[in-house]
């Protein structure tokens, strides 16, 4: 039986590109002074403004308590604001602050230089056949969680 070669392996390029992607962006951020953690928070508040805690917690795989602190953070400087739900006392809604979009604005610009870095001179017929690719990986893996999430489902009522 052949050597298994992790650099032909797709989870294991996947993976080990992301790494260096993150890396990369890392490096570049370092002069905002947030933590991935902090700018993702921001990233995904930026599509889902008015969110919940517990939502955005769940949508990054987070802790509530874990997003809390990041958020107190956030909050202290302007990016972020938390405003009291209108129905429900007990949950706050959270939203980008004034101070959150130059920052965020600086970070895309980051992500852009990362990625253009990235494809360096791979052609954009290519490009287009990996994003679209990729995009078909991660349908056919939440199509494949759904089932299973579905199958246990069947199951446990069984």
């Amino acid at each position: 039986m052949a050597e298994p070669q992790p650099e032909r392996s797709i989870g294991f390029l996947i993976a080990d590109v992301a790494r260096l992607l993150t890396r990369n962006f890392d490096r570049k951020a370092q002069k905002f002074d947030l933590s991935r953690a902090q700018w993702q928070v921001l990233a995904w508040l930026k599509r889902n403004q008015g969110i919940s805690q517990t939502g955005l917690a769940d949508m990054l795989e987070m802790s509530p308590m874990t997003l809390m602190r990041h958020v107190d953070k956030l909050e202290a400087t302007g990016l972020v604001e938390r405003r009291p739900h209108p129905e429900d006392r007990r949950i706050y809604r959270l939203y980008l602050g004034r101070e959150a979009h130059p920052t965020l604005d600086r970070l895309w610009e980051l992500g852009s230089q990362t990625r253009e870095e990235a494809l360096g001179d791979l052609p954009s017929a290519d490009e287009e056949v990996l994003l679209r690719a990729l995009a078909r990986m991660r349908q056919n893996l939440i199509d494949a969680e759904g089932r299973s999430s579905a199958g246990a489902g069947a199951v446990q009522k069984a």
